[in-house]
């Protein structure tokens, strides 16, 4: 086994993919020499995690009789070489993003169909509504491994402190607006500056306000952001910022100072995924409490934004039959939990174990009352719109007056995307 290593810089969405050193590492089942082979391409940047598939890969390789090569690129830089080696070079297995950024590439005819494997081991079950996000027309293109739930989290010592409740519905957040500032808390802590947290907060509302169903059409450009469909999400969101309700300054630092108000019992809530955990100290913990977002419009089910990460053999691969193998040999519950455990993500199965985190204890609760879920808004529309999107949202936190010209901003770039 070879294994060559570079620093890398950590990046923003460095809890969605993983931080870290990039590598390269082959790995051959030993003695007698194999006639199959099957390469995979990784894109972790956890480096426990890059651990946990070479020894999933190395352990399949052993019972199958398969020479398996593993490598390991560095997380961002896969981003761009995974459109060049789908189309010249495919592997047989590769990680990569579910969602929208999945959907490109079956568009594109560069992910396999792997329906019948999913039916053969009869993972629908298991998989829940996270089997959603590598479906594409009634159609899997991929297995989803696990991700980040996103909520409201808080400290229960500073709710006990001040006699906070968690919001049931909108109209409580307007309760905990006032609880908390008079006793000198932030009500919901939020940073805006890389803007990726104002389209969660959006996805929230939307969610809750008109569904799953309309939420997923205007991600995919059906629907225009001037839409009267939107109104409401506006209106309400904009009683928010009138209200205080969010940091101040808030575009001038990102999501971890923004977490630290929270740990710091400066701030009461917080809207983020289950990663606030790396903002915690150990000791503290115990303290962190989840919610999910309050209910807004009656009859509405609980919708839930679930970052999922994912794995596909591409359709180009050369050996399709050890590949399927391998992905049956990885989805195992004890395989998939061992390659999860390192970064902390959710797993997108629910016989998955998720071992004595007590958020992802608390995540995987929550999860069972979900009825389906979307990605996250960068995650689940075109590259150019969500930017246009996260930009406006970000705007209209800090000048909800400029509504009108915000949304136009945005329907144009759908407009031109979409047509």
């Amino acid at each position: 086994m070879t294994i060559d290593r570079i620093s890398l810089r950590p990046t923003r969405r460095a809890f969605m993919g993983g931080m870290g050193a990039a590598a390269s590492t082959a790995l051959f089942a030993p003695a007698i020499a194999q006639s199959r082979q099957l390469t995979i391409i990784s894109n972790r940047g956890n480096a426990d995690q890059r651990k946990a598939v070479e020894n999933i890969a190395a352990d399949f390789g052993k019972a199958a009789g398969v020479s398996v090569t593993v490598n390991n690129m560095d997380h961002e830089a896969h981003k761009t070489a995974i459109r060049n080696y789908l189309v010249a070079s495919p592997p047989d297995i590769c990680f990569w993003f579910s969602g929208q950024r999945m959907r490109s590439f079956v568009e594109k005819n560069l992910f396999e169909d792997i329906s019948d494997l999913i039916a053969k081991e009869n993972w629908a079950g298991p998989m829940g509504t996270s089997i959603g996000a590598v479906t594409v027309n009634g159609k899997q293109y991929g297995l989803p491994t696990g991700g980040i739930l996103w909520g409201l989290f808080y400290r229960q010592d500073t709710f006990d402190q001040f006699g906070l409740k968690a919001p049931e519905t909108f109209e409580d957040f307007f309760t905990l607006a006032a609880q908390s500032k008079k006793a000198g808390l932030t009500p919901m802590s939020i940073g805006t500056k890389d803007m990726w947290t104002a389209g969660g907060w959006f996805d929230h509302m939307n969610l809750r306000i008109n569904g799953l169903d309309h939420h997923m059409d205007l991600m995919a450009g059906k629907i225009k952001y001037t839409d009267a469909s939107l109104k409401e999400v506006f209106d309400l969101w904009e009683r928010l910022v009138k209200a205080d309700f969010f940091s101040a300054n808030h575009t001038s630092y990102a999501w971890d100072p923004a977490a630290a108000a929270v740990v710091q019992k400066k701030a009461a809530m917080i809207d983020l995924g289950n990663f606030i955990k790396y903002a915690f100290p150990a000791d503290d913990l115990a303290q962190v409490r989840f919610k999910p977002f309050p209910s807004i419009r009656p009859g509405v089910a609980q919708y839930e934004d679930f970052s999922v990460d994912s794995i596909h053999i591409p359709s180009g691969a050369r050996n399709k039959e050890a590949a399927k193998e391998f992905l049956a040999y990885f989805y195992k519950p004890e395989n998939l939990g061992a390659y999860l455990a390192p970064e902390g993500n959710m797993p997108a199965r629910s016989d998955c174990p998720v071992g004595n985190d007590p958020i992802l204890k608390m995540a995987a609760e929550s999860m069972k009352t979900i009825k389906g879920t979307a990605q996250y808004f960068d995650r689940d529309t075109d590259p150019d719109l969500a930017q246009a999107g996260m930009k406006g949202f970000q705007e209209f936190m800090v000048r909800p007056e400029r509504r009108e010209q915000i949304l136009g901003q945005i329907e144009r770039t759908r407009a031109r995307i979409y047509g």
